[in-house]
């Protein structure tokens, strides 16, 4: 069976383990901790970040669109998850970029990295207390991405088109890290709440609804499909 290195909220770690999920791909996940990797992480990819992928132990596969890339080409037997001709493809791929880049900078990243990462961290590290600036601006920047989201899922089915692709699962991996806190403001963006919905109900999303993190406890809301 093929395995996934991966973090519980890395939002690039959930994109491959929905990815997987909806090509009908069974896949072990291995748990590895950011703040304190372990060597062999280094041994199966020399940057050190996640997710790695193994179709066997011989062989890891590591950078995000990479390993989407493989997977399309190997796996997408009964669905593809870049759909279309070639410019639709060429939508899927921009949006997926805009979550991966830009949303991961601007939200996702310092998120993360400041209600999770620093909490684990030893204070010679950068450990300690979040950084309350770089939480609200982060929080502040979540809603032009969620404007964002609205106004393409306002024009189309899915974020890229008219079928569900990589960028829906892009948009979802990073957005449901950031749930996980249970701070987004949901009532005020219902077109991108209906569409979070419909990807949070898909069969694929439900292991993720189970993650937890070690002392912390998601949203109230987190696991609830009809929030």
């Amino acid at each position: 069976m093929p395995s996934l290195v991966h973090f519980t909220l890395d939002p690039f770690s959930r994109r491959l383990r929905l990815a997987l999920a909806e090509y009908g791909v069974p896949v072990e996940l291995i748990d590895e901790e950011p703040w304190e990797p372990s060597p062999d992480i280094f041994e199966l990819n020399p940057a050190g970040t996640l997710p790695v992928y193994l179709e066997d132990a011989a062989t890891p596969l590591s950078g995000i669109e990479a390993i989407t890339e493989y997977l399309e080409e190997t796996k997408a037997t009964r669905l593809s998850l870049i759909p279309g001709d070639a410019f639709e493809r060429a939508e899927v791929r921009r949006l997926t970029g805009w979550f991966d880049g830009k949303f991961y900078a601007e939200v996702s990243e310092p998120l993360l990295t400041e209600k999770v990462i620093r909490r684990f961290l030893k204070r010679d590290q950068g450990g300690g207390g979040p950084d309350t600036g770089r939480v609200r601006q982060a929080m502040a920047r979540l809603r032009d991405h969620l404007d964002y989201v609205s106004h393409l899922v306002d024009r189309r089915v899915w974020l890229a088109g008219e079928d569900l692709s990589i960028a829906d699962l892009a948009a979802a991996g990073h957005i449901s890290a950031v749930d996980y806190f249970g701070d987004i403001p949901w009532a005020d963006y219902p077109v991108a709440k209906g569409w979070y919905q419909r990807v949070k109900s898909r069969p694929s999303f439900r292991p993720l609804l189970a993650d937890t993190i070690r002392g912390m406890a998601p949203g109230a809301h987190y696991a609830d499909l009809d929030f």
